[in-house]
């Protein structure tokens, strides 16, 4: 491959991030909007990375996918959403001050498109649609360094708000496909604490480190790699408008 061809799939490469970066957020602000949780929000995301990691943009609406990822999410999650109340919200944010669709032909062939999506992205994953999220190991390792820690460094700087706050933002980009969910919750808490100066107490001399307590298998490496990419991340977000 010579030079100019590497160049263009350099670019092509990081047009495809920003778009999903671009794209994933959507999938965030409306479900917020549609008061959609934590988890069924962070389904949706994994969903979308999945199917994009198993085609290209060139091929489907990537808009299209997300709106589909997120009605699919809502069933696999329990917190089922009505397809109208979705289009509605989407299409507010797509087209910021318009009216809701009316009910009339657009609105039913783009109710259909969403589930003939919802099909294709089923398929396409082959019904694996269900993920072990880093979300209820992020809850047991704050109760667990809290009380490690002084009550008021802990009350003083928010190093819980800090690791939610990472962790969903982790899912602009594919860090939840490429790392293990127990990983993930050690290296935002770890970020945290960083963000903020605090040392663990009992850290320095340990036979383990603290991280190593809540994960055997993680290592420095992997922790850094993850910071890195959520570096990556919120550089992207300065980015993108």
């Amino acid at each position: 491959m010579d030079v100019e061809a590497c160049s263009a799939a350099a670019s092509d490469k990081d047009k495809a991030v920003k778009t999903h970066f671009k794209v994933t957020r959507f999938i965030m602000e409306a479900g917020v909007k549609l008061g959609m949780q934590s988890i069924p929000i962070a389904t949706a995301c994994t969903i979308y990375h999945k199917f994009f990691h198993e085609t290209t943009l060139d091929e489907y609406d990537p808009y299209l996918v997300a709106m589909s990822a997120i009605y699919l999410a809502g069933k696999v999650e329990e917190q089922h959403l009505r397809t109208r109340d979705i289009i509605n919200v989407c299409h507010r944010y797509l087209n910021p001050g318009s009216d809701p669709l009316e009910v009339d032909s657009k609105f039913w062939e783009l109710r259909d498109s969403i589930v003939q999506c919802e099909l294709l992205v089923l398929r396409l994953l082959h019904f694996r649609v269900s993920f072990n999220h880093p979300h209820k190991y992020l809850l047991h390792y704050l109760v667990s360094v809290k009380n490690w820690m002084n009550r008021h460094s802990w009350e003083r700087n928010p190093i819980a708000t800090a690791s939610w706050a990472l962790l969903r933002d982790s899912y602009h980009g594919d860090i939840c496909l490429r790392y293990e969910a127990q990983h993930i919750a050690v290296a935002v808490l770890y970020f945290a604490l960083q963000c903020y100066g605090v040392d663990v107490p009992g850290n320095e001399g340990a036979e383990n480190q603290w991280w190593k307590v809540f994960s055997e298998d993680i290592t420095r490496t992997t922790i850094n790699n993850i910071i890195s990419e959520l570096i990556n991340i919120y550089t992207m977000d300065t980015e993108i408008p």
